[in-house]
């Protein structure tokens, strides 16, 4: 679907010949002389680069439709995951490669919902925070209560994080999907 880049919007995503491109942030500008012009901050949807571009005003761009797919985490076949669409209910093998670190914080059962353009995988939209169980970490002792100390603990998925040193194995600890750091006991 083409159109102009009069009407780019932050947070979509355009098929420019150079890939699929996010639009991060844009702004018009008019100078005294000369024609109007469209600066951008667009993120590869594939890599993660961020690039500065600048567009002619009007200038023709093809927009790609990006499907959002509510999937269900069933379980891991080897190093791949194996989604189910919640929709159609069929499943689907994923290479960890293509969840961008999601992984880390998917248990069996858990729902994402995927960005499909076409049968692509462009990125993945993950509650702010999960429940996860401790699995090991050095046990807590009672009265070992030192503000702002920290001690590693290994997660059910596998993930590492810096946790309080109250927190036991076995114990459910809410981690936030955007920083990967502890937020409470669960």
């Amino acid at each position: 679907m083409s159109i102009t880049t009069n009407d780019l919007k932050t947070g979509m995503t355009l098929d420019l010949p150079e890939g699929l491109f996010q639009v991060v942030d844009f702004q018009h500008v008019k100078p005294g002389k000369g024609g109007a012009f469209v600066r951008t901050t667009l993120k590869n949807t594939r890599t993660g680069a961020v690039v500065d571009r600048t567009f002619r005003a009007a200038e023709k761009v093809e927009r790609a439709v990006i499907d959002k797919r509510e999937m269900q985490y069933l379980y891991r076949e080897g190093d791949d995951l194996i989604f189910m669409d919640n929709a159609s209910f069929d499943q689907m093998t994923v290479p960890p490669s293509a969840l961008e670190g999601a992984a880390e914080y998917l248990v069996e059962g858990s729902n994402v919902v995927l960005q499909m353009y076409g049968t692509e995988i462009v990125g993945v939209d993950l509650p702010a925070a999960v429940e996860l169980a401790v699995t090991d970490t050095e046990p807590g002792f009672q009265g070992d209560r030192v503000s702002g100390g920290r001690k590693p603990a290994t997660l059910e998925t596998g993930l590492t994080v810096n946790v309080p040193l109250f927190v036991n194995p076995g114990d459910r600890i809410k981690v936030d999907t955007r920083s990967g750091q502890y937020l409470t006991r669960a």
